[in-house]
C-alpha cells in the first residue's frame, strides 16, 4: 500500500508539472494528438495498476480538460480507479473523474479512425438467468476474435454511453457476441438503442456483480 500511494502521489506530480498541453490543446487537435499527449502518463498508470485506462474530453475551446480514469472493464480494478481519483489534487481547468458515464443523446455514430460504425448495426438481448443480467450482443458476421474488430470497440463504446461503465462492471455478469440472425426481432432481440431502458428496468433485480467477457 505504502507503494501504491507513492505510485499516486507520482502520478499526479507529473500530470501537475505537464498539464499545461492537455490545457492548451485545442478541440479539434484531440482525436489526432490525444494518443501522444496521454501515452506518458498511461505509462505510469500501467506501473500502479495494468488494468488502468486514461481518455481526455473537452466539450468546448474554453471548458475545463476532462481527465476520465477507468479499468478497462476489470472489476478487480475498481477500488484502484476510485483511490486514483480520491488522491486528486485540485488542478485549475482539470476535472477529475471516475469512469464513463452516460452519455445524452446517445451517439448515432462511432467514429474510429476514419471509419463510421453506427449504432444501428447492433441488436441486443439482456436476460436475467438465476439473478444475474447476461447481456448478447449481435452484429452481421461477429469475429472470433473480438480484439480484431473495430465494431468491437465502437459497442463497448456505445455501451458506456448507454449504460455507463461503472453499471457494465458492476450489474452485467456475462457480456458475449454471437451472429445477428435474419429476422432479430423473430429471435426476440431488440436494437442496442433500446438496451438502456431495458437495463433500468431490470438492474434492481439483481445484486452488484463483475462482468466476464467471452
Amino acid at each position: 500500500m505504502i507503494l501504491t500511494t507513492q505510485l499516486l502521489d507520482e502520478f499526479w506530480t507529473q500530470l501537475e508539472q505537464t498539464v499545461e498541453q492537455l490545457k492548451t490543446t485545442h478541440l479539434h487537435e484531440l482525436p489526432e494528438h490525444g494518443e501522444r499527449l496521454l501515452s506518458p502518463y498511461r505509462q505510469r498508470l500501467a506501473e500502479i495498476d495494468n488494468n488502468l485506462t486514461l481518455n481526455i474530453e473537452r466539450q468546448s475551446e474554453e471548458g475545463a480538460v476532462d481527465l476520465v480514469f477507468g479499468c478497462d472493464g476489470y472489476p478487480e480494478s475498481i477500488h484502484t480507479v476510485l483511490s486514483l481519483v480520491d488522491s486528486a489534487p485540485k488542478i485549475a481547468g482539470v476535472k477529475v473523474r471516475a469512469f464513463n458515464e452516460r452519455f445524452d443523446p446517445v451517439p448515432h455514430m462511432v467514429n474510429l479512425g476514419g471509419e463510421l460504425i453506427s449504432i444501428e448495426e447492433f441488436w441486443c438481448s439482456l436476460r436475467n438467468i438465476n439473478g444475474r443480467l447476461e447481456l448478447a450482443i449481435y452484429l452481421e458476421d461477429a469475429p472470433k476474435v473480438l480484439e480484431l474488430d473495430p465494431r468491437v470497440e465502437a459497442a463497448m463504446i456505445l455501451l458506456d454511453a448507454l449504460l455507463g461503465e461503472y453499471e457494465i462492471m458492476t450489474r452485467i455478469w456475462a457480456l458475449d457476441w454471437f451472429d445477428l440472425p435474419a429476422e432479430p426481432l423473430d429471435y426476440g432481440l431488440i436494437p442496442l438503442s433500446g438496451l438502456r431502458a431495458e437495463f433500468d428496468a431490470m438492474k434492481a433485480q439483481v445484486k452488484p456483480l463483475g462482468i466476464q467477457l467471452h
